[in-house]
Parts: structure tokens; C-alpha cells; sequence
């Protein structure tokens, strides 16, 4: 049977609150959303039973990569002769004949370290009658890391930190950590070489590149050493000097490229997109207008910065005079100014809280499709137009705790937290926003 995913229903405390039903509501669509994108059922509806091989082995690395393995062992069976998975830490089930492990994320540690070696071994003592099974969702790139030559952990997890700070985008994130890596970019493909390598990828990047999904391991790469240096500049993040050297010594071509298009490679590849924000979007659409709202999925592409996103979502829906449910997917960035704790989907909903104040009959929620944001325990969160003053009868001020980055505080004392726990997907993130006017 699939695993469950995660339920979200039940975590509002304030039965008597006028918001209530609207917010039960909200509850039920992102769940029927989590619902589909859930990664076993997403791989069961996608892997062929046909796949021919002497022998069938099994990698993968991201938040849904027991789901995913889980899956895959449904459809293949015994074939499967064994194989290895890394996840986030919490997120891991056990898995018959494979090899579980967890790691850091999002910065990298010494366990992803092993886990990218174990992959690679794996890959290397595939054969060409050999089926190389790899199984990537969000979160692959931070748990499989496999610094070159020269660059330690600690550059590594310098280098990241800072990007994550600086706010950068995942596409560039990944264009900087796939010149630092061994298996990123291509590189698991080349390993396995001559086996043949079929990917199944959940994706939480807009648009769903290949090549951008855990760093695309198996795919060709499209970015450079040129790339990752610009990328670097740009954000204006100092790395240590062991990463500016590498990075600057590919750049002259004192390092190979990894492995672009064409490369004989990837002749023997194959990849298929098994779950999207695409779908989980349409789920929540289905289930919105089965509860009686005219709905409009606004974009599948969400990004900028998190605070400035709640607070024109907000305005949105305050203009709207008619029931509507407004769905939104992607992912949006938080550039750190405070020292505050909390995570994107936070930061969102506490500055559309503080743009919907005194809205009656008006709600906005922002999920991690993961079961995470940030660093938290929390998903996200679910504000209305009373959220603020929840606060201020406790003392406490929104604003203040915005300018912060200090959301996480603010939502758990007004009860607005949303709680779920690992969700066995990772499609990014989802915002919906509700409105029944009285």
C-alpha cells in the first residue's frame, strides 16, 4: 500500500473562531494536494515493469527518496539486488535490501559525504547489462555532496551557507555546487557508464529543469566553471580560497567541464519527471472547487522575495469582492537581515498577516511541501486577518518580528503554525489564499 502522506488536518485549536471553517478548508486542499505528489504513488504510477537487466541496482538521495525506493520496490521487486538512499534527517523509513542513511541539509556533513561515495561506487561496478535505478527529490544536491580535490567539508558548507544567505536562487546554487562535486553535473551518469541509467526525478525547481534538479547527476550540464564564478560575484559571497582556486582553475581549463550534451554518456540514459508543484496544484485546484470556490491557479513559477510576495498576495485578495481560491506554486527566497529564527513560508505569511489585518473572512497559507521550512519543525503557516492582533494581545509585534526574520516566534504563540512532519514528497512550495466574504 502507499504510505500516507503526512496530514495537516486538525492542527487549528480555535474551533469557535469565525475563521475556522475557512481554515479546515484550506486544510483539506493542501492535503488532497500532498496527496498526489506523495513519492511512492508517484513512482508506482510512473516505473515500467518491462525494464530488461541482468541486474537492477538502486541510488537515490532527496526528502522523498524512501518513498521513491519504496515505490520502485513495489513495481521491481526482487530484481532490485540492492542499493543505497540518503535523506534528510527525520525522513527516512527502512527500506528491504537497501542501504538508509540520513544527512545534513542544508548544509552539507560528513554522512552526505560517505552516502555520495557510496553512490558512486555503486554506479562504478554497474555493468553494461546493468540497470542503474537513480531516484532524485529536493534536497539531493546538499545530501549527496563530493568535493573535488583540495576543497574540504567546511569550504564546502561555507560556500553554500553563504549563497543561502545571499538569497540565491537554486538554479544558481547548483551552478556553483556543481563545479564542487564529483557526482553533481553528469558525473553519476559517467561513473556508471556503460550501464544503462534511468532517473526518476521529484521536482522542487521551477520549471523542472534536468539539469538543475539535485544537480543533475545524471543529465548533461549545461553551466560552467564561467558560470559558477559569475554566480559567486554577483551574490557577492566570499568563499574560502580553496573554492576560488578550483573554481578559477576550471575556468581556465585546468579542470575538465562535466559532461555537456553529446557527451556518449548519455546515450544510455534515460529520465522522466514523476511529480511536480504542476500536479499538486491541480489536486488542490480539483479539491477547491469541489468545496464551491471559482478557483485560478495564478502561477506555477512563484518566486522573489518571500516577505514581498505575501504582502501582494494579500493586497490581491483583499481586493477581491467574490468566494475565490487563489493557488500559487514555486519557491521564493528570504534575504537575511535579522538574526530571527524562521523559514520562507514564515516570513510570507506573517507579511501578508500584517497586510490582511481587520480582513474578515480572508486567508492565506504557505506550505513546504517537505514538512519543513527552514530550519524549523514547521511546514508554514496559515494567516488571516486577525493574526496580527492575536499577537498584540500577546505582546507581541509583527512587524518588528518580520524585519527580523523572526517569524517562527510570532506564528507559534498566535497558533498560525502550520505542522505537518516529513510529507514523503518535496514539490516546493504551495500558497493558497481563500476568500468568503460574509
Amino acid at each position: 500500500m502507499d504510505a500516507p502522506a503526512a496530514s495537516i488536518l486538525g492542527r487549528d485549536r480555535r474551533s469557535s473562531d469565525p475563521s475556522h471553517r475557512l481554515r479546515t478548508q484550506a486544510q483539506q486542499i493542501l492535503q488532497a494536494a500532498l496527496a498526489t505528489v506523495n513519492g511512492r504513488a508517484a513512482v508506482r504510477r510512473t516505473l515500467r515493469e518491462e525494464y530488461h537487466a541482468e541486474r537492477i541496482w538502486l541510488v537515490g538521495a532527496g526528502k522523498a527518496a524512501c518513498g521513491m525506493a519504496l515505490g520502485a520496490l513495489d513495481v521491481l521487486g526482487k530484481r532490485v539486488l540492492g542499493g543505497t538512499v540518503v535523506t534528510k534527517d527525520g525522513h527516512a523509513d527502512a527500506i528491504p535490501g537497501i542501504e538508509v542513511r540520513e544527512a545534513g541539509h542544508p548544509l552539507p556533513d560528513t554522512r552526505g559525504i560517505s552516502a555520495a561515495e557510496s553512490a558512486l561506487q555503486i554506479a562504478e561496478q554497474a555493468g553494461e547489462g546493468d540497470l542503474v535505478l537513480c531516484l532524485l527529490s529536493g534536497g539531493a544536491s546538499a545530501l549527496w555532496p563530493a568535493a573535488p580535490r583540495g576543497v574540504s567539508l567546511e569550504d564546502l558548507q561555507v560556500t553554500t551557507n553563504g549563497l543561502l544567505r545571499a538569497g540565491a536562487p537554486i538554479q544558481e546554487l547548483n551552478a556553483v555546487r556543481k563545479h564542487l562535486s564529483r557526482i553533481a553535473g553528469g558525473q553519476l551518469a559517467r561513473a556508471a557508464y556503460p550501464a544503462h541509467v534511468l532517473t526518476l526525478a521529484i521536482s522542487d525547481v521551477i520549471g523542472s529543469p534536468p539539469d538543475v534538479i539535485g544537480s543533475g547527476p545524471t543529465v548533461p550540464d549545461r553551466s560552467s566553471y564561467d558560470d559558477a564564478l559569475e554566480v559567486l560575484a554577483r551574490r557577492g559571497v566570499a568563499v574560502p580560497p580553496s573554492v576560488q582556486t578550483h573554481l578559477e582553475a576550471g575556468a581556465a581549463g585546468k579542470h575538465p567541464e562535466n559532461p555537456e550534451p553529446g557527451d556518449p554518456v548519455f546515450g544510455r540514459t534515460e529520465w522522466h519527471l514523476v511529480a511536480s508543484v504542476g500536479d499538486a496544484l491541480q489536486a488542490a485546484a480539483e479539491e477547491a472547487t469541489r468545496l464551491g470556490y471559482p478557483t485560478t491557479i495564478v502561477t506555477d513559477r512563484m518566486e522573489g522575495e518571500a516577505r514581498e510576495v505575501g504582502r501582494e498576495l494579500a493586497g490581491l485578495a483583499r481586493s477581491n469582492q467574490q468566494p475565490a481560491a487563489l493557488l500559487l506554486g514555486g519557491e521564493t527566497t528570504v534575504a537575511v537581515r535579522g538574526d530571527g529564527y524562521g523559514g520562507r513560508n514564515q516570513e510570507l505569511a506573517l507579511a501578508a498577516a500584517i497586510a490582511l489585518q481587520g480582513a474578515p473572512d480572508v486567508l492565506v497559507a504557505a506550505l513546504g511541501t517537505d514538512g519543513t521550512d527552514g530550519p524549523t519543525d514547521a511546514a508554514g503557516a496559515i494567516v488571516d486577518g486577525g493574526t496580527v492582533a492575536r499577537g498584540l494581545a500577546l505582546g507581541l509585534d509583527a512587524l518588528s518580528h518580520l524585519q527580523r526574520n523572526d517569524a517562527y516566534p510570532f506564528l507559534q504563540a498566535t497558533g498560525d503554525l502550520l505542522v505537518t512532519g516529513p510529507t514523503g514528497t518535496n514539490v516546493a512550495d504551495l500558497v493558497l489564499t481563500l476568500v468568503h466574504p460574509a
